[in-house]
């Protein structure tokens, strides 16, 4: 296989521009991830939250 020297940076830069969409999949992937963790985190403070109200609600 051969490549004519204007087909190579053509080709050079579909893989740049490929990567570039790849890291970019990955950081949406990274920041939902991430908000699904977080929103993890505050449904159990909630959660803790909502039992020590109880709680004390109950020693009134």
């Amino acid at each position: 296989m051969t490549f004519h020297t204007s087909t190579a940076p053509h080709l050079f830069q579909e893989l740049v521009d490929e990567r570039i969409r790849g890291l970019q999949r990955e950081a949406a992937e990274h920041r939902l991830a991430s908000r699904v963790v977080n929103a993890n985190k505050a449904r159990k403070r909630a959660a803790r939250a909502t039992a020590a109200l109880q709680a004390a609600l109950s020693r009134l």
